[in-house]
């Protein structure tokens, strides 16, 4: 397991998840990199790219969240991937209800481009005081965060970092994780 548990969220499919193809791979390899452990919703598109990349890096544990009850309706009725996961989660919450368990179940998220379903996620994380990184380059509902932040008085501007290099904002939400949980810091080798 790695030490902090990052969530990747972003678009299933459209022009988002053809724009931030190479960025979803890329931070699933900078996330190896860094020694965590990726989740995702175990989905096509962006967080898929993200698996793929986290796998291809050496990364050592990978779990989607999936919104379907069995393997089976995983697969068949949802039409959702199994390859770059070590662990799948069956949860038959449906997608809303597999976005608040991804999210209160992650340390921090990196979120890239997105629709309907990456606002979903973003606001959950702005409402449980999860660290965002907003990897930058992807379109959609990324290029909305900033005004959603000015719109939302609940939301912590300084839990959202923002950056273009994957690498560097996984080192980011690195940092402010450690600071957030100094504390605990034993609990997270």
């Amino acid at each position: 397991m790695g030490k902090y548990q990052i969530c990747v969220s972003g678009a299933a499919k459209g022009l988002s998840a053809e724009q931030g193809k190479m960025l979803a791979f890329e931070a699933g390899a900078a996330i190896a990199r860094a020694g965590h452990s990726l989740m995702t919703g175990a989905t096509t598109g962006l967080p898929n790219f993200a698996a793929e990349g986290y796998k291809k890096a050496g990364g050592k544990m990978s779990l989607g969240i999936s919104p379907a009850a069995t393997k089976v309706e995983h697969v068949l009725k949802y039409r959702l991937p199994t390859e770059a996961y070590d662990s799948i989660l069956y949860t038959g919450l449906h997608y809303s209800g597999r976005d608040a368990l991804l999210i209160n179940s992650a340390d921090a998220v990196v979120s890239i481009g997105g629709r309907l379903g990456t606002l979903h996620e973003f606001t959950v994380a702005m409402e449980t005081h999860t660290p965002l990184g907003l990897l930058e380059g992807a379109g959609g509902i990324g290029d909305q965060i900033e005004g959603l932040l000015k719109l939302l008085p609940n939301a912590d501007p300084d839990l959202v970092l923002n950056d273009i290099d994957p690498d560097k904002l996984v080192a980011k939400l690195t940092h402010l994780l450690d600071k957030l949980h100094q504390p605990y810091r034993q609990l997270y080798k």
